[in-house]
């Protein structure tokens, strides 16, 4: 359903023919960990993430796996088991 509290418009998957269900019924604004992020969009009342509604939540626990500035670590030196890469073809 459209938002019809703060992202006015804008499809939100917490949206209820009673309103917004999510908790507290609004969207909260974003932490400072989220500049940069390509999902961030400003409206009249600030801030917000267009895909999360509480980014803190998403920030508490380290990296949020959503943003899209933040580069994700790669492991090298990973052992791989020969036997399952055989299996898969050697990828």
């Amino acid at each position: 359903m459209l938002c019809t509290t703060i992202k006015k418009g804008q499809e939100c998957p917490f949206m209820t023919k009673k309103g917004c269900s999510y908790n507290g019924g609004t969207c909260f604004t974003l932490v400072e960990q989220c500049t940069g992020c390509t999902r961030v969009m400003e409206l009249e009342s600030g801030w917000y993430c267009t895909a999360c509604p509480e980014p803190a939540i998403k920030w508490k626990n380290g990296n949020c796996n959503l943003a899209t500035h933040v580069a994700r670590e790669t492991k090298e030196g990973v052992k791989i088991n020969p036997l399952k890469a055989s299996k898969r073809g050697g990828h």
